[in-house]
């Protein structure tokens, strides 16, 4: 049986390139394309669809909004994006939403084709600079537990509270705190992270 197939893409170049390229390959059937969420999300629940390729840059609610109301009613079919966006927050939110996979716009043909089988088989596929990111984040949360956790919680407080842009003595008023004791803890913070000054502690431990 053919791969079914759902296009959500606001370009109509675009939308029509993946319509032709799914209903030309031998195991693919693309049943319709969507320029916008709302006929997507109207529509796509009664199709049945295995497989649907969306954007997330949309008239009116974008990708992630339309793959969140559809994944609940559509629970067995896949999402994947497949988008000009690739900044980790789209990536991580997409993904939160429901997206099984996550495509740049520039990836070849071929290559969504087989992302749709794989996605179809139960895999995740990724474009290579999406999956480093990813890889990237999790890196940098397990080097900041590692650097969060040589300190006090009172000192994960105060850090804290310093990322947030606040002054001693603010930082004191919050925490009931004199301000000569929130320099003391400024001060042992610095030394246990090794750094010596407000910038390097905060890009030490929330490393971007």
């Amino acid at each position: 049986m053919d791969i079914k197939v759902g296009i959500v893409e606001d370009e109509n170049q675009i939308r029509e390139s993946l319509i032709i390229l799914i209903n030309g390959s031998e195991g693919f059937s693309c049943l319709n394309g969507y320029e916008n969420a709302e006929d997507a999300i109207r529509e796509i629940p009664s199709l049945h669809l295995d497989v649907v390729l969306m954007d997330i840059h949309l008239p009116g609610k974008n990708g992630i909004e339309c793959i969140t109301e559809l994944k609940p009613v559509c629970p067995n079919t896949q999402f994947v994006m497949c988008t000009a966006f690739e900044d980790t927050e789209s990536v991580f939110n997409a993904l939160k939403a429901g997206a099984s996979g996550y495509l740049t716009k520039t990836t070849q043909p071929s290559k969504i084709l087989d992302a749709i089988v794989d996605v179809n088989n139960g895999g995740s596929p990724m474009s290579s600079n999406i999956a480093r990111k990813i890889v990237s984040s999790f890196q940098n949360v397990n080097k900041q537990n590692a650097e969060l956790q040589k300190l006090s919680e009172r000192e994960k407080d105060i850090l804290d509270l310093l990322s947030k842009g606040l002054r001693y003595k603010e930082i004191g008023d919050k925490l009931f705190l004199s301000t000569e004791t929130v320099r003391t803890h400024i001060r042992n913070i610095y030394e246990k992270l090794q750094v010596n000054s407000r910038t390097e502690a905060l890009n030490k431990v929330f490393p971007k």
